[in-house]
């Protein structure tokens, strides 16, 4: 189970819980602090980040916890909407502020938010699968596009055994050298339990 980036139609998918990628959050919550100067944004930013130690280092959160962290979640979307109240139903389509627009999502979906603290198998962030998968969308924008089918093929083996080393700690120009010598780096499979 991962995050995802909070897409509206992903969420019509109803066969598994949904997180959200964390990482997306804190982008807008810093971009918030830095070009509005919202206070309530930063604060909001330093108890996820804060809360992501804390799970880091102790595990799980029991039912106790979660509950308090809940709570000064809440109390950080409240200081928001100090300042960002929302919207009436019936005041029509007015465009809302990006304060006002996170806040609603920060209200309304804090289950898929905070999803990381009581379930061990969803990450705080899935960042590092979009990094995976960005360089096919950068490099033809940077460089035009793949001229031949095999030619990407070859990018995506490379871009995919590269990120498999670096995953596993591996020295990349040395995995590279040993992938041109015809011995590449091949992860090892799971061990099974005992």
């Amino acid at each position: 189970m991962g995050g995802h980036d909070h897409w509206k139609p992903y969420f019509s998918y109803q066969q598994c819980p949904h997180a959200r990628c964390n990482e997306h959050l804190l982008r807008e919550l810093k971009f918030l602090w830095e070009e509005d100067g919202q206070v309530w944004a930063r604060q909001m930013s330093d108890l996820l980040l804060e809360l992501h130690r804390r799970r880091r280092q102790h595990g799980e959160f029991n039912e106790r916890q979660f509950k308090r962290a809940r709570h000064r979640y809440r109390n950080g979307v409240r200081r928001g909407r100090y300042r960002h109240p929302r919207r009436a139903p019936g005041q029509g389509r007015c465009a809302q502020s990006k304060a006002a627009n996170l806040l609603d999502r920060l209200e309304d979906f804090h289950w898929s938010i905070l999803a990381f603290l009581g379930d061990g198998r969803v990450p705080f962030t899935n960042n590092q699968a979009e990094q995976d998968i960005r360089m096919i969308k950068v490099r033809p924008k940077i460089s035009g596009c793949f001229r031949t089918l095999r030619g990407t093929r070859i990018f995506c083996r490379l871009r995919s055994y590269l990120s498999t080393c670096r995953k596993q700690g591996r020295n990349l120009w040395l995995a590279l050298q040993s992938a041109v010598r015809g011995a590449p780096f091949i992860p090892s499979a799971p061990h099974a339990g005992p």
